[in-house]
């Protein structure tokens, strides 16, 4: 699973302006009027603050009200974008034989079982998700530390274990997006791209919030979304006014 670079939206971006370039202050000026910004707001400013040459992506960074020691307040799901998040995702599938081409067909970029197993083993790692069949697993112990480290070890929860994985791959491809607490009960996603219109970013950005405040679980008491921040690759933390975007996606 991608996490954003968590700098984006915890730091100040109003401190220590020295260490940034012409173009990066130049978009915090644009920042300085207000603390919190509405959804059409930050969406405008999304792309009058991006300060990259190519096309940077747009980041959702969400701090929840939970307790990160208790499992069951833990949040972990899928959901699949409008929009797509722009960014083409290598999937490969661990699949017996008579899945490899159904595999392919969707848009894998390699398929297999024990010998795309064996690849892994040796450092194989040029790939964004694993999807694999329930009878597979069974298999992946050798390279479970491998993947589980590098968070992709394919996982029910996540939707990466799948008896039709063509179907599954073709979802990845299409943009859906797998989303977790981190330890400090954050969630870091990509929604779209600065070329993206608007009205693209903020539906994609609607129904991301929207998915994660109807994952919350029964156990969190309490305010649920404490804090959303949004931002460009490199570019400075728009923070969103929490009551007002919590009205406009019920």
């Amino acid at each position: 699973m991608w996490e954003a670079p968590k700098a984006a939206c915890t730091t100040q971006p109003f401190i220590s302006m020295a260490k940034h370039g012409k173009k990066y202050r130049k978009a915090v000026e644009l920042l300085a009027e207000k603390s919190d910004f509405t959804l059409d707001e930050a969406v405008k400013l999304l792309k009058e603050t991006s300060t990259t040459k190519f096309d940077a992506s747009c980041e959702i960074h969400m701090r929840l009200g939970i307790d990160t020691t208790q499992a069951d307040q833990l949040v972990r799901s899928t959901i699949s974008l409008p929009h797509g998040t722009g960014k083409k995702v290598r999937v490969i599938a661990i699949v017996p034989d008579d899945k490899v081409k159904e595999s392919l067909d969707a848009g894998a970029i390699k398929a297999g079982h024990e010998e795309l197993i064996d690849e892994i083993a040796k450092g194989f790692l040029d790939f964004d998700v694993v999807v694999a069949t329930p009878d597979v697993m069974k298999n992946l112990g050798k390279v479970a530390k491998t993947l589980g480290t590098k968070g992709l070890m394919p996982n029910p929860k996540a939707g990466t274990v799948s008896p039709t994985p063509g179907k599954t791959i073709k979802e990845i491809a299409g943009g859906r997006v797998e989303y977790r607490t981190d330890k400090q009960g954050q969630i870091h996603q990509i929604f779209g791209k600065v070329s993206f219109s608007e009205d693209q970013l903020k539906e994609n950005l609607t129904t991301f919030v929207k998915a994660v405040t109807d994952a919350k679980p029964a156990a969190v008491k309490g305010v649920f979304v404490k804090n959303l921040c949004v931002a460009t690759s490199m570019g400075p933390g728009i923070k969103l006014d929490v009551p007002s975007v919590m009205a406009e996606i019920k």
